[in-house]
C-alpha cells in the first residue's frame, strides 16, 4: 500500500492536523488553521473543487466568525458579497413580501439586521478568494476516505483512502458534507443519525441576470433581498454578483418521501415547480419561468437535515466532524455555513493550543480539545437546524402559532434570528477553552 504524504508535514514529530472535504467549511478550517501556524493539510475526494449550490449568504455571527477565524478569510468574504442595491439601505432589512395573493407583491413585514448584516456572494466566487489564502502543495485532490483507524496509544491516526493510499495525522476533521464518511466512521453506519433525513421540501435553485430580474420583480426588489412567501412554497431572491445577477432558490413543500435517499437530487424540477407556484402571483410565476428557460431541465434539490435523528456527539478519540457533516440544516435562517465557520473558529483555536503540547502528552490533548469542541458547539448548532424548520413552517404559512398573522409571523422570526446573529464568539471561546482545561486535568 502507498502512501499520500508527500512532504513530511504530518511526521510523527510534528503535530499535524487532516481535513477531509473541500467544501467552504473545510477550506474555512485551513486558514483559520494557518493563520494560527499550525500544520495541516486538505484531503478532497473529487479531481477540482466543484462548488455545490449558485449562492451563499452571510450572517451578522458569520462575518464576526470569519474575521476572528483569519482576517483574510473576511477580507475574501468583503471583496465578493454584493450588498443590497440600495445605498441608503445596505442590508439593513430583509423584506418579505406576500408573493401569492396579487401580482403586487406588498411588503408585510420586515427584519432589521444591521448594517451590511445580512450579504450574498457567488459560493465559486468566495471559493476563489479563500483557495488564495492555502498554499496548492497542501491540498490533495482525488482522496475519497475509506477508514480512519485511531490506534489510542498516542501513535497517529491513519487514514485509508479509495485509491489504496493511507496517510497519517494527528487529528482528523471530517468536513465532508452532509453525506459525511466521517460521521459514519464515527458513530457505525447503523447509527440512526449516520445518514440525514428528508424535511419534506425540495428546491429549485439558479441565477437570473440582473436586468432579466428587474423586468420581473422592478428595480428595488430585484436589487434588494426579499423572501416571496405564499402557502406551501417560497421564493428567496439575493442580489449577487456585484449586483450583476440575483440568485434565485425556490423551495417548495413536498409530503412524499424522497425517492432515493442516497441522492440529494433528482430530475424533473421545473414541471413540478410550475405547478406548485401556478397560484402564486405574476412576479413569483416569472421567476420560475426565467429559471426554466435558463434550463430547462433543472435539477430538484431535497433538503435534507439532521433534526430528526441529532447527531449525538461531534467527536471520539481523536476524530471530528464540522459544518454539515455534523448538523446539517435546512437554508430558511441562511445560517448553515456560518454554524460551520463557528466550528472552524472552535477547533482552529483548540487545536492551536494543542500544538504546543509535547509528542508524549499530545493524543491526551486532542481528545479533550474535540470533546470540548463537541461540548461547546452542539446544542447551539442543533438549536440551528431545529429552528430552521420551524422558520420554513413560517415563511409558508403553516406553523400553526404564526399562520397568515403577519404580527406573530415577524415576532418569531426576530427573535429566532436574533439568537443566531447577535452571538458572542469569544465568550463562546472562553467556554471552550475552559471545557479544553477542564478535560485536559481530567485525564492528567
Amino acid at each position: 500500500m502507498t502512501t499520500a504524504e508527500e512532504n513530511g508535514c504530518h511526521d510523527d514529530d510534528h503535530f499535524g492536523v487532516a481535513v477531509v472535504g473541500g467544501g467552504i467549511v473545510g477550506l474555512a478550517l485551513v486558514t483559520g488553521l494557518l493563520h494560527r501556524g499550525v500544520r495541516v493539510k486538505l484531503y478532497e475526494k473529487t479531481s477540482a473543487f466543484r462548488p455545490i449550490g449558485a449562492g451563499i449568504g452571510f450572517t451578522p455571527n458569520t462575518q464576526q466568525a470569519l474575521q476572528l477565524l483569519n482576517p483574510g478569510a473576511f477580507a475574501a468574504q468583503q471583496k465578493v458579497t454584493t450588498a443590497n442595491g440600495d445605498p441608503k439601505n445596505p442590508n439593513d432589512w430583509l423584506l418579505y413580501l406576500d408573493g401569492y395573493s396579487s401580482d403586487v407583491e406588498e411588503l408585510i413585514f420586515k427584519l432589521h439586521a444591521g448594517y451590511r448584516g445580512f450579504e450574498g456572494c457567488v459560493r465559486a466566487d468566495f471559493l476563489d478568494e479563500m483557495l488564495k489564502l492555502i498554499p496548492p502543495e497542501i491540498i490533495q485532490f482525488n482522496k475519497s476516505i475509506v477508514d480512519i483507524v485511531d490506534p489510542g496509544d498516542g501513535a497517529k491516526v491513519q487514514m485509508h483512502f479509495k485509491d489504496g493510499t493511507t496517510a497519517q495525522a494527528d487529528v482528523v476533521v471530517g468536513c465532508d458534507g452532509i453525506k459525511s464518511r466521517v460521521r459514519k466512521l464515527i458513530l457505525g453506519e447503523s447509527h440512526p443519525a449516520a445518514e440525514p433525513s428528508y424535511n419534506h421540501q425540495y428546491a429549485l435553485r439558479d441565477v437570473v441576470p440582473m436586468d432579466q430580474a428587474i423586468e420581473i420583480l422592478g428595480d428595488f426588489k430585484a436589487r434588494n433581498r426579499h423572501m416571496h412567501l405564499g402557502p406551501g412554497g417560497h421564493v428567496v431572491t439575493v442580489p449577487i454578483a456585484h449586483g450583476k445577477m440575483i440568485n434565485v432558490v425556490a423551495l417548495i413543500e413536498d409530503p412524499s418521501d424522497w425517492p432515493d435517499p442516497t441522492q440529494l437530487t433528482r430530475k424533473g424540477g421545473g414541471q413540478k415547480a410550475i405547478e406548485a407556484y401556478k397560484d402564486f402571483g405574476a412576479p413569483v410565476r416569472n421567476l420560475i419561468k426565467a429559471m426554466i428557460e435558463r434550463n430547462p431541465t433543472p435539477d430538484l434539490w431535497g433538503i435534507f437535515d439532521s433534526v430528526d435523528n441529532p447527531t449525538p456527539t461531534f467527536a471520539k478519540g481523536r476524530v471530528c466532524i464540522a459544518g454539515d457533516a455534523a448538523h446539517a440544516t435546512s437554508p430558511h435562517h441562511g445560517a448553515g455555513a456560518g454554524m460551520g465557520i463557528e466550528d472552524d473558529l472552535v477547533l482552529s483555536t483548540l487545536l492551536a493550543n494543542v500544538a504546543l503540547f509535547s509528542k508524549l502528552n499530545r493524543a491526551a490533548a486532542v481528545r479533550a480539545a474535540l470533546n470540548a469542541y463537541s461540548h461547546v458547539r452542539k446544542e447551539r448548532s442543533q438549536w440551528v437546524a431545529e429552528s430552521s424548520r420551524v422558520i420554513g413552517q413560517v415563511l409558508e404559512w403553516r406553523y400553526p402559532e404564526t399562520m397568515r398573522d403577519w404580527e406573530k409571523c415577524q415576532a418569531e422570526l426576530t427573535w429566532r434570528s436574533h439568537r443566531i446573529w447577535h452571538w458572542d464568539q469569544q465568550a463562546m471561546l472562553q467556554e471552550a477553552q475552559s471545557a479544553f482545561q477542564k478535560l485536559l486535568g481530567s485525564v492528567e
